[in-house]
């Protein structure tokens, strides 16, 4: 594998996903562990960190705490909170909270998938965006809208990059300015990642683009080296590549690894600025939370 040396020009945000990771599992973790958790990620210094959401507690059991979550936060650190909405229920339940940034939307390309995640259609999905859009901007709120199933989809629907772009130009037209182009069960490749990514932020210039990818533990290192060959800027990720959508399939397919990501932008001479002594605390608890 080929390695990039220099030091990219535009800063890195990192996003940690202790959500994502936790949001499948079967046995509910303790609002008190999830806590400690997130309190030591808090720490660490990344740019955001997407901890938990305002969905149905029956759809995703165990996110059913995420407010309890929220009041137990050190929120003394930097690190801007980041929460997962799947309607205007949840969107109205989340803009309540002054210590949360940004609100983030899944809105799906692939039309069975939209159905299966948040019970609406595209169509319906892109109202939902429009107005959550417009609650953001009266509560000083930012959307970030990930194009879900961007990578391809299990379920036959079609998929093409042409498709991707219609999509997220429907998205900056309604005046979304963060996207994450998200893959959501691992049928990314690098050379999809190359496909993808340069043409958009090429296309829209003043859009915040980033990657949400999901993976094997095989396939991690070349899409990580692929997504910043590319010109990623925003990366999400999860302590040791936990999770996955229980939504989209049986067999979950774990996020990006964060240690990767970190390990790849040490060998390019980023400066990440992160407390690796937290970030080794981190990785302890991460053991009772996950098991």
């Amino acid at each position: 594998m080929s390695t990039r040396t220099e030091s990219f020009n535009n800063p890195i945000k990192l996003i940690e996903c202790p959500r994502d990771a936790m949001q499948g599992l079967h046995d509910f973790v303790p609002t008190a562990l999830k806590i400690e958790y997130l309190n030591l990620l808090l720490q660490v210094g990344f740019d955001t960190l997407d901890f938990g959401s305002f969905v149905s507690p029956k759809a995703i059991p165990q996110m059913r705490d995420t407010e309890e979550v929220l009041a137990g936060l050190d929120l003394s650190s930097e690190t801007k909170l980041l929460a997962i909405v799947a309607n205007l229920k949840g969107v109205e339940k989340a803009i309540k909270y002054k210590e949360i940034t940004y609100l983030g939307f899944p809105f799906s390309i692939s039309e069975t998938f939209q159905q299966r995640n948040t019970n609406a259609s595209i169509a319906q999905s892109l109202n939902t965006v429009e107005e959550m859009l417009n609650l953001c901007d009266k509560h000083n709120k930012e959307a970030v809208v990930y194009l879900s199933m961007g990578f391809g989809n299990p379920y036959g629907d079609e998929w093409n990059t042409d498709i991707v772009s219609h999509w997220a130009n429907e998205l900056v037209q309604k005046g979304v300015k963060i996207i994450s182009v998200a893959d959501t069960v691992g049928v990314s490749t690098p050379e999809k990642i190359i496909e993808i990514l340069p043409p958009l932020v090429q296309q829209f210039p003043n859009i915040e683009f980033g990657l949400h990818l999901h993976s094997t533990p095989q396939q991690r290192l070349e899409k990580i080296e692929a997504a910043f060959n590319a010109g990623c800027t925003r990366m999400d990720s999860a302590l040791k590549g936990f999770g996955g959508c229980p939504m989209a399939a049986d067999d979950l397919t774990g996020n990006i690894a964060t240690e990767d990501v970190i390990s790849y932008l040490n060998l390019t001479g980023t400066q990440l600025n992160l407390d690796m002594e937290k970030w080794g605390e981190a990785m302890m608890v991460s053991a009772r939370v996950f098991g």
